[in-house]
């Protein structure tokens, strides 16, 4: 009991502490990323002068994230008052309907414990999706392949829509959003057919070299399993925590009767 006491008010803490630093967390983002997309654009194999198609997925890539954030920290300013929506989608378990000020005295509400890691995991997916794109699509210039524009701009498309969708996210966990399940749900969703899209594109586009191809595909492949992964990780948990439960459904189980 002393143990999971401790643990919670750590996790209590560093909660605290990450949405403190915010701001601090943004700052630093932005300098990484941008350092990182200069240096990809120094070392990639430029045909002609860089011009504005070189540097906007760059711009995209370091600014959504950075404009998600802003976005969902103004529309989640006070996330855990936003009502309940109307239709109850997880019916998983026995659970009661409370208050929302019952729901808020309650010790488990909050987006601590266990939760914290599924917050930190949707933040770090942020740099590591962006980095996997500064790794597979160089900067390009002038003309080039149809294939390859083709997978720069899809690659694009996936690094800033799901940087952003995942940011949104963090937010709505952090701010206590009764939606937050269902919009992680569907960032999943998303996630998994951007990836199926991606090859799709690609694919239509003809003429990729070989090894392009199966380079393409281990990576697209990857990122399906990790959406697989999380699925299989953390949707039991959104359904079943009595956590999640009393701090996005405002529900608590119903005790069973003793015999």
């Amino acid at each position: 009991m002393l143990i999971q006491t401790t643990l919670r008010t750590r996790s209590i803490a560093l909660l605290d502490r990450v949405e403190e630093r915010l701001p601090r967390i943004m700052t630093l983002w932005f300098l990484m990323a941008l350092t990182a997309c200069a240096a990809r654009i120094a070392i990639s194999p430029l045909q002609s002068l860089p011009d504005v198609g070189t540097f906007l997925p760059y711009v995209l890539l370091v600014g959504a994230p950075l404009v998600s954030m802003g976005l969902a920290l103004k529309w989640f300013e006070r996330g855990d008052e936003l009502p309940q929506p109307s239709v109850r989608l997880a019916r998983v378990g026995r659970w009661t309907d409370v208050s929302a000020r019952h729901a808020r005295r309650h010790p488990l509400y909050g987006s601590s414990g266990i939760m914290l890691s599924l917050l930190i995991g949707m933040l770090l997916n942020v740099p590591v999706r962006s980095l996997e794109y500064l790794a597979s699509v160089p900067a390009l210039a002038g003309s080039v392949p149809h294939w390859l524009s083709t997978l720069r701009l899809a690659m694009t498309a996936d690094v800033v829509i799901l940087s952003s969708l995942y940011t949104i996210c963090f937010v709505a966990a952090l701010r206590r959003v009764p939606m937050f399940p269902r919009l992680l749900i569907l960032t999943w969703l998303v996630d998994a057919a951007m990836q199926l899209g991606i090859g799709q594109a690609v694919r239509a586009a003809g003429g990729v070299p070989p090894s392009v191809g199966d380079a393409l595909s281990t990576l697209l492949d990857g990122n399906i399993k990790k959406v697989a992964i999380s699925v299989g990780l953390w949707l039991p948990y959104l359904l079943l925590s009595k956590r999640v439960n009393v701090t996005f459904r405002h529900r608590v189980a119903i005790r069973k009767a003793a015999r």
